[in-house]
């Protein structure tokens, strides 16, 4: 497989860019390549910050471009879904959904796949990170600036903490310039002095059983096409949701306790049946609904 580190030119997503990504695509779908409007003016953001939203609009799959010939970006499936019902990225379920697509993105963003789903240690450093994904290149025969791998390591704090418990002194509320993947809390601080980090598991309620659902889906659609339309087979084992890389379980920091608590929720909505029988626990999906669906009837559900 192809690696990419420091895709972002340093630059991790700002509040209010996705947004006016989308939107702009939607007008101008050359607007990243166009030679007669100049991106910066329409964008509103530096040349960098231009390079680094076309990377972001691909890594969290809003939107796609061809790898050869007129390099136009247009919205993909889940995009369009988004720009329609979230166009200015407010809802919890939305930031979930472009999370679990940059944690999965093993090829266009290998360090947050790293992190998520390869990086073992609840509590570390920047030294354990950087010991761990040097094996993991290693193993795939990659090699990767030191540079590379730190800015992608400094990006990946940025994205998850917000600005005013990394540096509260330097600060200033006017900036504006957080991610909105920071309201996730997926990453905490243990020691600022000595920039000891951990994963956290989710506060309570901010995942909703749908988006569960649809990444469960979009996870076994990926591996298995023909399982949506037999719905025969349309069963997952508990231990897969639990601990399988880029499923649920692993990129959004779950334990098994808040797993199943979701998962009974969804039983509650009737989207799915919970099966213990003989040691092999189990979800049968109950309808026939595809991940895409699943985000459409999430929306749907919030806004009645």
């Amino acid at each position: 497989m192809s690696v990419k580190f420091r895709a972002h030119d340093t630059f991790f997503i700002r509040k209010g860019w996705l947004s006016k990504g989308m939107k702009n695509i939607v007008s101008d779908p050359t607007i990243f390549v166009s030679r007669d409007t100049n991106p910066m003016d329409v964008l509103g953001i530096g040349a960098n910050m231009v390079k680094a939203l076309r990377y972001w609009m691909q890594a969290v799959k809003l939107t796609e471009e061809p790898t050869s010939g007129r390099r136009e970006q247009k919205l993909t499936k889940l995009g369009k879904i988004i720009h329609e019902n979230d166009p200015y990225i407010e809802e919890l379920g939305t930031l979930w959904l472009l999370h679990y697509n940059l944690a999965t993105n093993k090829e266009e963003a290998t360090a947050w796949y790293f992190f998520f789903n390869e990086f073992r240690p609840e509590e570390f450093t920047r030294e354990d990170y950087f010991t761990q994904i040097g094996n993991f290149l290693r193993e795939l025969g990659e090699t990767v600036a030191d540079r590379s791998i730190e800015d992608d390591y400094n990006c990946i704090i940025s994205t998850y903490i917000p600005r005013i418990k990394l540096n509260p002194k330097k600060f200033d509320p006017e900036d504006n310039i957080d991610c909105p993947l920071g309201e996730l809390g997926l990453i905490d601080i243990i020691s600022k002095k000595d920039r000891v980090y951990k994963k956290n598991m989710p506060k309570k309620d901010t995942i909703h059983p749908l988006i569960l659902l649809a990444v469960i889906l979009f996870q076994h659609e990926k591996k298995n096409p023909e399982w949506r339309i037999n719905k025969e087979k349309r069963e997952i084992r508990i231990s897969d949701i639990h601990t399988a890389k880029c499923n649920a379980g692993k990129v959004f920091n779950l334990d098994i306790i808040t797993l199943t608590i979701l998962l009974y929720k969804l039983e509650l909505l009737n989207f799915i049946k919970v099966v213990r029988t003989a040691g092999l626990d189990i979800i049968k999906i109950n309808s026939d609904i595809d991940a895409l669906r699943c985000v459409e009837e999430y929306y749907r559900m919030i806004n009645e």
